[in-house]
């Protein structure tokens, strides 16, 4: 993608960032973006960084770790986004500042243990499977007070709130819906006496309702890159 063409893109995401914020009744930069640059070039990262945007979000150890190398040079923020496997947490504990997709106690001991102690906290967010899809992973509702329980306990790590994929939805009430019942679990979880203060939720096609019932952090790809490369 050409230097001018992401300038755009990167704009016009920002802009409907600010005007959403707006429009939801939300303080102005209450929203982050994570820009998801799986699949997509080196280059195409550091043009968008050098047009402001730190946090970057990826899906794949190796590829991540093949980009970070290259744009050392760069003060990049990197969240791992992805499904984790147990083979992988070591390199996912040293190499991201954030994992959203943390959705079992193995995993979470796992990324405190390996985290190196001499690194701030590894921030968590808990993965939630809101309607029970078999093919996405992700903790169910009724796990979740145990889950930050349990993770709040370890070192290294600091769970920070809860993350949310859900099923393609064109309708914004029913997508609201769905935000609005991560929110409400962060709710009911924090009154526990937890602070929590994380809802990454929402992407190309439904950040307006996400940020309109408490979003964060939005991860956008598309609106960002264009399509997303087939991966080999």
């Amino acid at each position: 993608m050409t230097t001018a063409n992401l300038q755009s893109n990167y704009k016009t995401v920002i802009e409907q960032i600010r005007a959403m914020e707006a429009s939801a009744g939300r303080p102005c930069e209450s929203v982050n973006l994570v820009a998801v640059s799986k699949l997509h070039p080196v280059e195409s990262i550091r043009k968008l960084a050098l047009l402001g945007q730190r946090a970057f979000g990826e899906n794949f150890v190796q590829e991540a770790k093949t980009k970070q190398e290259a744009l050392t040079d760069l003060n990049l923020e990197w969240h791992f986004i992805g499904h984790i496997q147990s083979n992988k947490t070591k390199d996912i504990a040293n190499s991201f500042s954030w994992v959203h997709s943390v959705d079992r106690v193995k995993i979470a001991r796992r990324l405190a243990n390996q985290r190196s102690s001499d690194m701030p906290p590894l921030n968590i967010c808990i993965q939630v499977n809101l309607q029970a899809e078999q093919t996405k992973s992700g903790a169910s509702a009724a796990e979740i007070g145990n889950l930050a329980e349990e993770i709040s306990a370890f070192e290294n790590v600091s769970v920070r709130g809860l993350m949310i994929i859900p099923q393609p939805e064109s309708d914004p009430m029913k997508q609201r819906a769905v935000f609005a019942e991560l929110r409400q679990l962060l709710e009911t979880i924090n009154e526990r006496g937890y602070v929590m203060d994380t809802l990454s939720m929402g992407m190309t096609a439904d950040m307006e309702a996400a940020i309109s019932e408490g979003s964060t952090h939005v991860r956008i790809g598309t609106a960002l890159f264009g399509p997303r490369p087939v991966r080999r």
